[in-house]
């Protein structure tokens, strides 16, 4: 089974940019679609982005559309999530989550069986 270490989280002004990372190891991460998800404070975790095992499509929560890219490189055995034009809505513990793959998009936690212990963004107004 895979392995995944989620890194990149830290304080930023609203406005900013982050990049997150995700280091899988274990397996090969070609072999796996990838998402990442948030949890805020008190709320349930959420859905924010998937790409398949060829990192070649992507999925977007309506929320972090036309900010966000999330990307994947099967050559390092890593995915990113970039993020900009950050909002202090965007605050949470970001997660990693990678599956064998489907032909749906994953956008429940549930759909994936692997998980990162997750990175804190704060955005501060």
């Amino acid at each position: 089974q895979v392995q995944l270490v989620e890194s990149g989280g830290g304080l930023v002004q609203a406005g900013g940019s982050l990049r997150l990372s995700c280091a899988a190891s274990g397996h090969a991460f070609s072999n796996y679609d990838m998402a990442w998800f948030r949890q805020a404070p008190g709320k349930e975790r959420e859905f924010v982005a998937a790409t398949r095992w060829t990192g070649t499509l992507a999925h977007y929560a309506d929320s972090v559309e036309d900010r966000f890219t999330i990307s994947k490189d099967n050559a390092e055995n890593a995915g990113y999530l970039q993020m900009n034009r950050l909002q202090p809505e965007d605050t949470a513990v970001y997660y990693c989550a990678a599956d064998r793959p489907s032909t749906a998009w994953g956008i429940r936690p549930d759909d994936y069986a692997y998980w990162g212990q997750g990175t804190q963004v704060t955005v501060s107004s």
